[in-house]
């Protein structure tokens, strides 16, 4: 049966000196080129071979414990570099744990450990947007909102044309260093190449690469990743012009790259049109699309009749089927409503 969507108000706006808080730590974020996997760990220097070296121990997101080496004892300069780094991995954490406190929307610690590979390959500045769920909470923490907690087993990542990498990056070997153990999903028989990767078991975490297309599921194949990618309809108009952000999850920021947020409110209320096979689906994105609209349309002032005349006809028209729940779903948002009626008359 679809989910009961409630009445009441979507959202309330987090207060000014927390989002101040999450904007400090992301800009910090953005200025780092590389961030630590796993926790922040400690340093530790070991003697025994005739030499002392220094290593960094940490735990990976599956619990296992790690020694990197860091350099020889007696080098001053690398030393001072990792304890730096050391000092900021543990003061991101702490403030990604006070902003959970907080009713700031943070992943789990296996989707940090994806991400942050992903950052310090280099493929997230190269223009693989983060969308799906995880879009829709970043949003929520970047525009300063407190929203029914989202959750979610998938990491969805796209591309919407080539990416800006100076060689071929393989995304399987940049998802496989996460220790986590991840294997490539098999392709189903209309597709001839795996586009995405699972953790064993039902509940495991899934990573998806997606990219535009005429028809949903087909296989596309992305040199610039030695992989494939799904197709999705429309996918070009939603990866159009992506904005600078960043993922909270485990104990870490991850700096990424968003579909702008009006053009995910229509994705996300097509695909719920698109979804009626997927009931639970289809409410969960016309749920995250109405959040996401009262929250632009009350606090940032968007016109939604304005941001409607980017929307391909074939999307468009699509939307007004879901009027009767956008009816439903925005019953505490009066003025959000209007505005969907008068943009979807």
């Amino acid at each position: 049966m679809p989910i009961a969507v409630s009445t009441k108000l979507l959202y309330r706006p987090h207060e000014l000196a927390f989002r101040t808080q999450y904007a400090e730590l992301k800009e910090r974020t953005r200025s780092t080129a590389l961030l630590l996997p796993g926790t922040p760990g400690t340093l530790v220097k070991r003697t025994g071979t005739g030499r002392a070296y220094w290593y960094r121990i940490y735990q990976t997101a599956a619990g296992t414990q790690v020694e990197d080496l860091i350099c020889k004892d007696g080098d001053e300069d690398g030393l001072h570099i990792a304890r730096a780094e050391l000092d900021f991995a543990q003061w991101m954490a702490a403030q990604v744990r006070d902003l959970r406190k907080l009713g700031f929307q943070v992943a789990d610690k296996g989707v940090a450990s994806v991400l942050v590979e992903l950052h310090n390959k280099g493929l997230l500045a190269a223009g693989l947007v983060i969308v799906g769920t995880l879009s829709y909470m970043a949003w929520l923490n970047e525009i300063g909102a407190r929203a029914v907690s989202a959750r979610t087993q998938d990491i969805d990542l796209a591309t919407r044309q080539s990416l800006k990498l100076a060689a071929p990056q393989s995304f399987l070997e940049t998802v496989q260093a996460t220790r986590l153990g991840f294997a490539p999903v098999p392709g189903l028989p209309n597709k001839t190449q795996s586009t995405s990767v699972k953790l064993k078991g039902r509940e495991g975490l899934r990573v998806d690469v997606l990219t535009h297309g005429e028809h949903l599921g087909a296989s596309a194949p992305v040199p610039q990743l030695m992989w494939h990618a799904q197709t999705v309809p429309h996918f070009d108009y939603l990866l159009s012009q992506p904005r600078e952000g960043a993922v909270l999850a485990g104990g870490h920021c991850i700096p990424v790259l968003l579909p702008q947020p009006e053009r995910l409110i229509w994705h996300k209320l097509y695909s719920s049109a698109s979804r009626q096979s997927f009931p639970e689906k289809a409410d969960k994105d016309l749920l995250q699309a109405g959040t996401l609209a009262a929250l632009l349309t009350e606090q940032e002032d968007l016109t939604l009749s304005d941001s409607l005349d980017d929307v391909p006809p074939a999307m468009r028209d699509v939307l007004h089927k879901r009027l009767p729940a956008l009816r439903r779903t925005l019953s505490g948002h009066p003025l959000t409503l209007e505005a969907f009626e008068k943009a979807l008359a």
